[in-house]
């Protein structure tokens, strides 16, 4: 990842699972977005980069938020402080959800089992 940034360019670095990019506002600010099952992903076509999800910058003063679509910029609507705490919550709870779901089951068989080894000092 570059130090300085190119306005207009989406850069992706595969290693760290991140992308960054200069605000689609045009203020300046540097935009990482971490990639993951349970953040943003960026698709490569002829025609550009596609980032989803959406790009709030809520913890900027600009406050933009935008779509990166086959290469374009497409603007979203502002958000309020309530959507804003809304959809952090909703971003905790899928990435709850997606790392619960994934985290090796225990079958009651094997809890009991090992409860009476445990017991027995097995």
């Amino acid at each position: 990842m570059p130090i300085l940034l190119e306005p207009g360019i989406l850069y992706v670095s595969e290693e760290f699972h991140t992308a960054a990019h200069l605000c689609a506002c045009g203020c300046g600010q540097k935009v990482r977005t971490p990639l993951g099952p349970t953040e943003w992903t960026v698709r490569s076509a002829s025609r550009g980069p596609t980032l989803r999800p959406s790009v709030g910058n809520w913890q900027l003063p600009c406050k933009s938020h935008y779509l990166i679509t086959n290469g374009r910029v497409h603007w979203s609507n502002q958000w309020t402080e309530k959507q804003i705490r809304a959809g952090r919550e909703r971003e905790h709870e899928r990435r709850s959800a997606y790392y619960e779901a994934r985290r090796p089951k225990v079958s009651w068989w094997r809890q009991l089992l090992d409860f009476v080894r445990k017991i027995l000092g097995l």
